[in-house]
């Protein structure tokens, strides 16, 4: 397929990504929609008479060929929404762009990918969680999406970089500038272990309207969305919306009633739009991870001499499986009435000793 036909497609007025498919799966290919007749493009469901006058074909293809030269001068990858790299996952969402710009090494595909989004304005506990998730997150060969923002954005890809783990900034403007201009030196070490993206062309200016779109990409591209700080309002609750509405996985880290940058989390989690995040063994567990066979051994836990002998028992039990265990089971397996068990599950976890996780699961801490 003809790449500047690919790419003017994008530059045709009133033809957003729905109908920029919808008008390649009618006839054929980009190239053919600029070929196409009037009669044949008025039998593609929603090309009116009006819309068809105001396509500028030449314009467009005009606009495209000095996109070309921005894009081979600057080793810019261009991804047709049907070519084998572009991102699954995105292009299972219904408005999905049509065409991605990426520049980098990043695998769109990777087996496991996360987004992690949150207010520009992080407190020393958000940049710390977003830190210490990243590290965990290493063990699992993860890829991390963000949007290159202040705040979280940013901390979530140096942290990336600092644990190497790939990580891809989505942008809501062209890749001839980065925005904000302070992230540039940061924006440029992704492009050793992860990369760039974006679905607007050189000279697109930052503009307030391109970041809900830009959002989208965020949510879309991953497995799940991971909320770390965010007040009420603001692109990461957006993000979070858009990631429910494409029944993606949404997590969220609880904070503190009192505290601005908590809000949207506890509001997420009590609205149950997304699920209570404590540490990477709760993303893990909800969505099947494994560890590989090479991550780093974890340190065998010392059992204290002062557990009482049921509490051993139960230890033992959850110790031995490799998967967390439900209270049914236990039940079944220590042979213990449930109100016994769940009390000293209860004195355990209070000690540190075991974890719960949703549907009354309990792992070995």
């Amino acid at each position: 397929m003809s790449l500047l036909h690919q790419i003017a497609l994008t530059f045709l007025k009133n033809i957003g990504p729905a109908m920029g498919k919808l008008l390649v799966s009618h006839l054929g290919s980009a190239e053919a929609v600029f070929n196409a007749p009037n009669y044949k493009l008025l039998q593609v469901p929603g090309i009116g008479d009006k819309t068809i006058r105001e396509l500028d074909f030449d314009d467009a293809l005009q606009k495209a060929a000095n996109e070309i030269k921005f894009i081979e001068k600057n080793a810019i990858d261009v991804i047709f929404y049907t070519d084998k790299s572009y991102p699954k996952r995105l292009k299972n969402c219904f408005d999905s762009p049509i065409l991605l710009y990426s520049k980098g090494n990043a695998d769109l595909n990777a087996r496991r990918i996360i987004s992690i989004v949150g207010t520009r304005n992080a407190t020393d506990y958000g940049r710390h969680l977003c830190g210490q998730l990243i590290e965990e997150l290493q063990q699992y060969g993860v890829l991390v999406v963000s949007g290159l923002a202040l705040g979280i954005d940013v901390t979530a890809h140096r942290e990336c970089l600092k644990n190497k783990v790939t990580t891809v900034g989505v942008l809501g403007h062209g890749l001839d500038r980065i925005y904000p201009s302070q992230n540039k030196i940061t924006a440029d070490k992704m492009l050793e272990n992860g990369g760039l993206l974006t679905e607007y062309p050189s000279n697109t200016i930052p503009g307030r309207e391109n970041f809900p779109q830009r959002n989208r990409i965020v949510a879309g591209i991953a497995d799940a969305t991971i909320v770390i700080e965010a007040s009420i309002k603001g692109g990461a609750l957006i993000t979070a919306e858009i990631a429910n509405s494409y029944n993606r996985d949404v997590f969220a880290f609880p904070g503190r009633v009192d505290d601005v940058y908590s809000e949207g989390c506890n509001f997420l989690i009590r609205n149950n739009k997304a699920a209570l995040l404590t540490c990477v063994a709760d993303l893990a567990y909800s969505l099947g991870w494994e560890k590989p066979d090479d991550a780093k051994p974890v340190e065998q836990f010392m059992l204290p001499l002062d557990l009482s002998a049921e509490e051993r028992t139960i230890f033992d039990i959850i110790q031995q499986h490799k998967v967390p265990l439900a209270i049914d089971d236990l039940t079944i397996k220590t042979n213990m009435p449930m109100s016994q068990l769940a009390m000293n599950l209860l004195n355990m976890e209070m000690q540190g000793f075991i974890r719960s996780l949703p549907g009354k699961m309990y792992r070995v801490n």
